[in-house]
């Protein structure tokens, strides 16, 4: 029974061609990542074997190609989450000012409204204590006056209750904001787990 043998040199000269076919298709590899990491695209294996023009099964089998691929989406991923955390941490920082702003014009007006309360109540006593002596204009002039503060009053008591509807209205947006955060570090975690 005779056996076909290769040649020695055919067999030296097929590997070789066949380690230079997988340097160029690694060095095709580590291009397409470059390329994908300019550009801002996603990382992945599909987008990498269509721009190196490699199968994903050489991707998947070849070592250091594997490897290059999770280190760029490892990488991608990263800076995907850091921006996601710098963008909520604007927001937040943005609603929590305004929260602030809400508060500090709400202890504004009860200070106000509080002013002129006491200053209606000062006014008063006045009329009280010389509704005897004043004249009917004079006495006129103290109703239109008073009217005019009880006015303000209401006016500041409307803005009161406006500012305490922002208040609200902030606070459940920081809320909101907070459940945003947390879901977005889950989703974080759990596609970080994935890969």
């Amino acid at each position: 029974m005779k056996t076909a043998t290769v040649p020695e040199p055919r067999t030296a000269a097929a590997l070789a061609a066949r380690r230079r076919k997988t340097e160029t298709a690694l060095e095709c590899v580590h291009e397409a990542i470059a390329r994908l990491r300019r550009e801002k695209a996603q990382v992945s294996v599909a987008a990498v074997a269509r721009r190196a023009d490699v199968s994903r099964t050489f991707l998947y089998d070849n070592s250091e190609a594997r490897t290059a691929i999770a280190a760029a989406m490892a990488e991608a991923g990263e800076r995907r989450s850091q921006m996601l955390t710098d963008q909520d941490n604007e927001r937040e920082a943005t609603w929590r000012e305004r929260a602030l702003n809400a508060e500090d014009a709400l202890k504004t007006a009860h200070g106000e409204i509080l002013a002129q309360r006491n200053r209606i109540g000062e006014l008063r006593g006045q009329i009280r204590d010389l509704e005897a002596e004043w004249t009917e204009e004079a006495i006129q002039r103290i109703t239109t006056e008073n009217t005019t503060l009880k006015q303000r009053v209401r006016q500041l008591t409307a803005d009161n209750r406006t500012l305490d509807e922002r208040l609200k209205a902030a606070r459940s947006n920081l809320r909101f904001q907070d459940r945003r955060v947390a879901d977005l570090e889950a989703r974080i975690t759990d596609s970080g787990s994935e890969t």
